[in-house]
């Protein structure tokens, strides 16, 4: 019990997560000082914490046993009664590995299965090298976590593993202490603030999935387009704050959270639909597989075998993403981004076609390339800027890869935002 009376975490069941960095030998630093304000702390351990530190220690300091694995006490649901009955998980140190499966859900080990088991608060105390911190990838973990309420504190700058020295270093345990003795006290509220997200000003126009132009009643002229990179695009800048509309062409996939979507059929549909709404953002993303052409004529009722082999006869569509660069004229914004699915010299089609098009970013992927592109869970892209910036995504689940598009819109947003505004800044 601490020696100056209660204080908010007397009697608080609070459970502390380590996972595995150097930092590591600090939570027993932290569970001290909880323990002497009259808390009731359980730890459980990564298995790359037990790397850095053992059980016995944590055990001396709270009198309660360690865990590790999902299967231990399995009769007493142990995962699930420990983040129920926590008012507080804290992770610390909190590396990049474990903000990742948090930010997506991963439920792996007892630790991971815990958070997401748990009703209270959420506090995360991030440790790693300043490359991993500063990565599009950790700071995008990181947007998704505070948007749900999760509290971050830190990184602190300071001496890192190696000699090295930057942002990264894990706040000291008494930060966190002081965090959770504010975070709890009698008649806090705790729920949590509305965090603006890195793309709360702005509104964004996204196309996806494949254009359907119709032959007869039942059969169409399309594409192998899925909609999942323009889907995951959405989401990666709703969670970020962004005001989405998603135009979709015909997909099963379901709408994206936040995510205000418009249903269209053809290329005609989908120019109609964006036309009706470029105007009101500040960036439109062309991820959707447009028709090139359609049918001159469609044809009224079902074409049958007995009729023969029916004549085609193909008309443009409507560039779309053309029109829309065309339209803006000279105005900085809205940025436009196009898609390109290319076959052979993937580099020199992109510059081609970012030149061709007079769009602001373009994203190029090789759709002859195995297992990613079209139909597939992943994608590799090449990412072009007008001003001859450029960057190479690997090959990657789509989502990961949406992330680094948004990135890359995020950039060209701020480059447009001193010609938006006038300063020329």
């Amino acid at each position: 019990m601490p020696d100056d009376g209660p204080t908010p975490l007397t009697g608080r069941r609070l459970l502390v997560g380590v996972t595995g960095g150097i930092a590591a030998y600090k939570a027993a630093l932290l569970v001290r000082l909880l323990v002497g304000d009259g808390a009731d702390v359980h730890v459980v351990l990564s298995r790359g914490a037990r790397a850095f530190v053992g059980p016995t220690t944590f055990e001396g300091l709270t009198g309660n046993a360690v865990r590790s694995e999902a299967w231990e006490d399995v009769p007493d649901a142990t995962h699930v009664e420990l983040g129920r009955t926590a008012d507080a998980v804290v992770v610390y140190p909190a590396t990049a590995h474990t903000l990742a499966k948090l930010a997506h859900g991963f439920a792996d080990d007892l630790l991971t299965t815990t958070a997401l088991a748990a009703t209270g608060p959420l506090v995360l105390a991030p440790a790693m090298h300043a490359e991993m911190w500063e990565h599009p990838a950790t700071r995008a973990n990181v947007d998704v976590l505070v948007a749900r309420g999760a509290d971050v504190v830190g990184p602190a700058t300071g001496p890192l593993m190696g000699g090295d020295r930057g942002v990264g270093r894990v706040v000291e345990p008494e930060t966190v202490r002081d965090h959770l003795v504010t975070l709890l006290a009698p008649g806090a509220d705790r729920t949590p603030a509305a965090v603006p997200g890195p793309l709360s000003d702005v509104r964004l126009l996204v196309t996806a999935g494949g254009t359907r132009e119709a032959l007869d009643p039942v059969r169409f002229l399309g594409n192998r387009s899925s909609g999942r990179m323009g889907f995951a695009v959405a989401e990666a800048a709703a969670e970020r704050g962004a005001d989405v509309v998603l135009i979709a062409a015909p997909t099963d996939l379901p709408t994206p959270a936040g995510v205000r979507r418009v249903d269209v059929v053809s290329a005609r549909d989908l120019d109609a639909a964006v036309r009706a709404h470029e105007g009101a953002v500040d960036a439109v993303v062309m991820a959707a597989a447009v028709a090139d052409f359609r049918p001159e004529d469609t044809l009224p009722t079902k074409w049958r075998r007995t009729d023969g082999p029916p004549t085609v006869r193909l008309v443009a569509n409507p560039d779309v993403l053309a029109g829309v660069v065309e339209r803006r004229g000279a105005a900085p914004r809205p940025v436009v981004v196009g898609f390109a699915a290319q076959t052979g010299d993937l580099e020199a089609a992109a510059a081609a076609k970012l030149a061709d098009k007079g769009v602001d970013l373009l994203v190029a992927n090789d759709v002859a390339a195995a297992g990613i592109g079209f139909e597939s869970a992943e994608n590799a892209v090449l990412v072009l800027h007008r001003d001859g910036a450029r960057r190479d995504v690997p090959r990657a689940a789509k989502r990961l890869v949406a992330d680094v598009v948004v990135d890359e819109l995020h950039t060209a947003l701020r480059r447009t935002a001193g010609a938006q505004d006038g300063t020329g800044a």
